[in-house]
């Protein structure tokens, strides 16, 4: 199975084979490196910027100005918050010019801790992105939908957002992408650049084939009738695992992902809670303006009288930055036996 970085490589791949892709761009995107995370091995479009995040930025809206497609590459979510202001104006374009313009480009940018980043490579983005407006933002927890929304994200008119978790990147898939080889040690052997000396080396593309998950449509990983637990990228893993631990104690919990933050699929969440009568929210952004209230509120706007308790929330604490020891990292990011806690909790109040 491939992983996440893989699938991203292989979504820009058939980008820029089919969907007209023009350039793909960032600090070290390009030879011999192709990313921190590797995503960008061996693209043919694919170049070098400056370490300039408000250049790839601008440089990526001329492109897609002018006609191009570009997929830029914030190399961390961590340093983009210099370039709101330019993320404004990409998002504004087609609404302040009545529908004449078009923004076709991508920037994607890793998100989240669990790789020991310390307060410089830790922090979570989907919270102030999904405020910036005119921006569609998603945010796989596989490779098959990370294949799938990066395909979805080149083909819209129009700006997107497409966060990758950092602790996932070297995470296999379950699902085979379709074209993908079935023996994973052949998609190394094709795809993956060798350690050392790549002056030569050239991939060898599997015949990936078009495979879209829908913008703004979520994905139900676990049915269940007792409480809904909405989640995304890599806490969704640790809220099938706490569902999976609870259904041994006689609680059954609906895990969906959600894949699309902007805009979200409010119809599956709300179908689910009527169902239910009980929501947890679980990600690991900061937990003060978190995206996650915004979910909650909009269930409390169309489902409470369907409500048998109080929704929850579990976020990152209300601290500037995650520490590089394990321990800070581990005490400020909810681990799994907070999601237990706090889906049992949630499922077992009463009205």
């Amino acid at each position: 199975m491939a992983t996440l970085a893989q699938a991203i490589r292989l979504a820009l791949h058939y980008g820029e084979e089919h969907l007209g892709v023009t350039d793909i761009f960032g600090e070290d995107v390009g030879a011999p490196l192709g990313g921190v995370f590797t995503c960008t091995q061996g693209l043919k479009t694919a170049w070098n910027s400056p370490l300039d995040e408000r250049g790839i930025v601008a440089t990526a809206l001329g492109i897609a100005y002018a006609g191009g497609k570009p997929v830029a590459e914030i190399q961390f979510c961590d340093y983009i918050y210099n370039v709101i202001d330019l993320l404004k104006l990409c998002g504004n374009a087609h609404w302040s010019s009545a529908g004449e313009y078009h923004v076709p480009m991508v920037l994607m940018t890793p998100v989240g801790a669990g790789i020991h980043g310390s307060m410089y490579h830790s922090h979570s983005f989907e919270s102030m992105a999904t405020h910036i407006q005119g921006w569609k933002v998603v945010m796989p927890s596989n490779a098959k939908d990370a294949y799938g929304l990066m395909l979805s994200a080149i083909a819209d008119p129009n700006p997107v957002l497409f966060l990758a978790p950092k602790g996932l990147m070297r995470a296999k898939g379950e699902e085979h992408i379709p074209g993908e080889p079935e023996d994973e040690r052949q998609l190394h052997q094709m795809i993956d650049a060798p350690v050392g000396d790549r002056q030569d080396w050239q991939p060898r593309w599997p015949a990936v084939q078009d495979y879209r998950v829908p913008i703004g449509q979520a994905r139900t990983c676990r049915k269940g009738s007792d409480v809904t637990v909405v989640g995304y990228g890599r806490l969704l893993h640790l809220c099938t695992q706490a569902a999976d631990q609870l259904q041994e104690q006689g609680i059954s919990a609906e895990v969906i992902d959600l894949r699309t933050l902007y805009p979200f699929d409010e119809q599956s969440v709300f179908a689910s809670v009527r169902k239910t009568g009980r929501l947890l929210v679980v990600n690991e952004d900061t937990e003060v303006t978190n995206f996650g209230e915004h979910v909650i509120r909009r269930v409390l706007d169309e489902c409470f009288y369907d409500l048998q308790a109080p929704p929850k929330l579990v976020a990152g604490l209300d601290v500037p930055g995650v520490g590089l020891a394990w321990g800070y990292e581990k005490n400020s990011i909810p681990q799994l036996a907070d999601i237990v806690e706090a889906m049992r909790t949630v499922a077992q109040s009463q009205p």
